[in-house]
């Protein structure tokens, strides 16, 4: 394994070592738990540098349940990204950097965005993915999530962050009296949430617009689980089960009621993730070294 730079080591409440640093090409990772690798790539976010204070915790205590067997590698894109930069130009990165991480092929989980990293990834280098789970995802952006990524781009750009995240957040709501009150709080939080943000940020935001990968889903040939809920307007759930559909070993989880960010908070999510993993919920073999209760459908 090639030695990692600005790596600094802490510890939470149940005295797990969390470790952060930067791989091949200064992409940042946050690190921590025990077991089989697992690489977690997030959704986009204002900046594309080391997650530390209060985001790293959250970050930590969201994916806890999965790091007492999984050694989780969270991966963020790389800084200094060409504005023009293509989806399949940012998993590149995230398989260069992978391939000189690990010896063969590992389990990758994206949320959002990354699950259209993900995705992209399994595609492109079906040599670094041993299985996949796409979390609040599909093959391309449903039109009010593009209508709405693009707007916060536009915002960003010319230096709005209120309105940019007031954009952000009503885009994310399910309902109109949500949009309204998801509105004020963007524009509450907005310099918080959007005040940093860089141009990393707008070249995922236009890489994502022009993603599509439908014509690529049947090359996929890791066993993939997509997740998400019936009410995501950002990416509509018959794309989620169409994404799924048209993977060869491909199955999908819908959970009633919930919307694109609800998703990552609803209790089953990561049982459903163990019990992928585990090979409990579906026929998940490990592929060699490289040379109501939830819909499930």
């Amino acid at each position: 394994m090639p030695p990692t730079t600005g790596t600094k080591t802490v510890t939470d409440a149940s005295t797990m070592a969390r470790r952060t640093g930067t791989l091949l090409g200064g992409m940042p990772y946050l690190r921590f738990g025990t077991g089989t690798p697992l690489v977690v790539l997030p959704g986009f976010s204002q900046n594309n540098e080391p997650t530390v204070g209060f985001e790293r915790m959250f970050v930590s205590q969201t994916l806890m349940p999965l790091a007492a067997s999984h050694r989780i590698l969270r991966l963020t894109p790389r800084p200094d990204l060409d504005p023009n930069a293509t989806m399949a130009d940012i998993a590149r990165d995230h398989a260069d950097a992978l391939r000189l991480e690990f010896p063969g092929p590992v389990d990758v989980m994206g949320i959002s965005t990354g699950g259209s990293i993900a995705l992209q990834l399994a595609a492109d280098h079906p040599d670094v993915v041993q299985r996949l789970i796409v979390v609040s995802a599909a093959y391309k952006l449903g039109p009010e999530g593009k209508r709405t990524q693009l707007r916060v781009a536009e915002e960003v750009a010319e230096g709005r962050p209120r309105r940019a995240s007031r954009e952000m957040f009503s885009g994310l709501a399910t309902s109109a009296l949500g949009r309204r009150l998801a509105a004020g709080v963007g524009w509450l939080l907005g310099p918080a949430m959007l005040g940093k943000a860089t141009p990393d940020m707008l070249a995922i935001i236009h890489a994502e617009d022009g993603f599509n990968l439908r014509d690529r889903l049947s090359e996929i040939d890791a066993p993939t689980l997509v997740i998400g809920g019936d009410r995501d307007n950002v990416y509509p759930v018959e794309l989620l089960r169409e994404t799924a559909t048209l993977i060869p070993n491909g199955r999908a989880i819908v959970y009633p009621g919930q919307g694109h960010m609800a998703v990552a908070g609803e209790p089953r999510l990561m049982q459903d993730v163990l019990e992928f993993l585990d090979g409990r919920s579906l026929n998940t073999p490990a592929r060699g070294p490289r040379s109501d209760r939830p819909q499930e459908e």
